[in-house]
């Protein structure tokens, strides 16, 4: 599983660059299968990634085109897949996301994930061996019918809450 230490991260994007070239051979943000989320004003910066949660949302795929892989990535089938968008709808933080009709999302790079290879901050890590996958099914109430984008503006708001709160406590005289 990968992990986010939003407190190290600089924003830099090199995990969406590197993301995107491994996977595509191309530089763009929507080829991306981790999307860093910037909230400016609070001085966030988190990538955003799928967090192989405990509910596995996205395996309720109607044509079965997503399957699990042996490190707990998501896989998806770009032949069995058809666009539905079911996947896209059910994951609760928008880690997963429609790109010319087919379902981006965090595979692990089959392994060695290249973001946490590029990450020179240390701010993302991946875990081989996880114990407790985290539960998702706050964030499912409250990202109901909301885009892939406003997902993950909310998802990294309230994760980053008590982070900021440290911040802000450090600053007051």
């Amino acid at each position: 599983m990968i992990e986010i230490d939003p407190s190290v991260c600089s924003g830099c994007s090199r995990c969406e660059v590197n993301c995107t070239f491994f996977h595509t051979g191309k530089v763009g943000r929507s080829m991306s299968r981790i999307k860093v989320v910037k909230i400016e004003e609070k001085g966030i910066d988190f990538p955003v990634v799928c967090r192989q949660c405990r509910e596995r949302y996205c395996t309720r795929c109607p044509s079965s085109a997503i399957t699990l892989g042996k490190l707990g990535q998501v896989i998806v089938s770009a032949t069995l897949c058809d666009s539905c968008g079911v996947c896209e709808s059910l994951c609760p933080v928008g880690a997963i996301e429609l790109h010319e009709g087919l379902p981006y999302v965090c595979d692990l790079c089959g392994g060695t994930p290249n973001c946490v290879k590029e990450c020179s901050m240390g701010a993302i890590r991946f875990e081989k061996e996880v114990s407790d996958h985290v539960s998702l099914s706050e964030f499912k109430k409250k990202s109901a019918k909301l885009s892939p984008e406003s997902k993950r503006f909310i998802y990294v708001e309230e994760t980053t809450q008590a982070l900021r709160n440290e911040w802000a406590s450090r600053n007051m005289p």
